[in-house]
């Protein structure tokens, strides 16, 4: 069996879920048996992205008690040697990081942040190193969404994690108030927000239809986490802030490359309203963005991923009989 040990939350959102989510729809594709351990933060959304794809949630102190033979950990809130503990055992670990190793072992890192694979850090001897776009980890939603033809009134997409943990939600339905061009918006929260009249702006709780709702906008106002990648994918054009240090890096890679518009940080978001407002208006601005993300990401991140981890399980030997001692008893 193969263990997810990530968590979600209120605070935390649900990024590190949704990624594991994509690579555990591969590997249960394959035939293999998985189980996320984790706590999911009272999140009824989040529990049921796991129960709709029949993949059973267990609390984390349970991964000692359960037939693992890989693990993989996405979080940025386990303590220091949890890897290296799964390594001894003969379990293979897989870890998933953006940027910073965070102390833990593994035989397989994942980075599938843009320009990661300029970064070189030190890794365990043996170990592999996944980096960039050919590793991004897409859900079977995404890969087999396509984007549907641009209409005359343009749709704009806002969304900022399963959470909004950064709580952008209202100031940005404040930002498309001011606009002063035609558009229809769909903006994605799990809380009410105050809406304006006149019906051009739409709320709507979060939703398992995202993959459908982003490739059927003109705009996707995001911050630059994990559903990034989905869009690039996707070839939507997309405007986006960033609200956690974690997210800066992403933030600098895409706006650098000319892959999406910077709205700078979330804490100044506001100054931006012009160049939303430009975006909205004008097709030939936001267009290009869309285009030059289009074929950046395959969609087949995750099979390459699944094939390094299960490399990783063959090879997998417990610290015991690396050292030729007894089994321990």
């Amino acid at each position: 069996m193969i263990g997810f040990r990530c968590d979600a939350g209120p605070l935390i959102g649900v990024g590190h879920l949704m990624r594991c989510i994509a690579l555990a729809e591969e590997l249960v594709g394959r035939g293999e048996d998985v189980c996320f351990l984790g706590d999911l933060g009272g999140l009824d959304w989040a529990v049921s992205q796991l129960e709709r794809r029949s993949l059973p949630l267990k609390p984390a102190h349970l991964a000692w008690r359960l037939d693992l033979d890989a693990i993989v950990l996405d979080s940025y809130t386990l303590p220091e040697g949890e890897g290296a503990r799964f390594r001894a055992a003969g379990i293979a670990v897989l870890a998933i990081v953006d940027g910073d190793l965070r102390g833990q072992a593994a035989d397989v890192y994942l980075d599938q942040n843009l320009g990661a694979e300029k970064l070189l850090p030190d890794l365990p001897p043996g170990s592999v190193r996944l980096a960039g776009a050919p590793y991004v980890l897409l859900r079977d939603q995404v890969r087999s969404a396509r984007r549907a033809a641009c209409g005359d009134v343009p749709r704009v997409l806002c969304f900022f994690g399963g959470t909004d943990a950064g709580g952008l939600v209202e100031r940005v339905v404040g930002m498309l108030t001011a606009v002063d061009a035609p558009f229809e918006a769909t903006v994605i929260s799990a809380r009410p927000v105050p809406l304006p009249a006149g019906g051009a702006i739409e709320l709507s709780p979060p939703t398992d239809h995202l993959a459908s709702l982003m490739a059927d906008a003109d705009l996707v106002v995001t911050a630059a986490g994990s559903s990034v990648w989905e869009l690039l994918h996707l070839g939507v054009p997309s405007a986006v802030t960033f609200v956690a240090d974690n997210q800066l890096i992403s933030y600098d890679a895409l706006v650098s490359a000319g892959l999406a518009a910077g709205l700078g940080p979330a804490a100044t978001i506001e100054a931006a309203t012009p160049l939303l407002e430009s975006l909205i208006r004008r097709a030939d601005l936001r267009e290009p963005y869309g285009t030059a993300g289009r074929g950046l990401i395959d969609g087949r991140g995750r099979e390459r991923v699944a094939d390094a981890l299960l490399a990783a399980r063959a090879r997998a030997v417990p610290e015991w009989s690396r050292r030729g001692m007894d089994i321990p008893q």
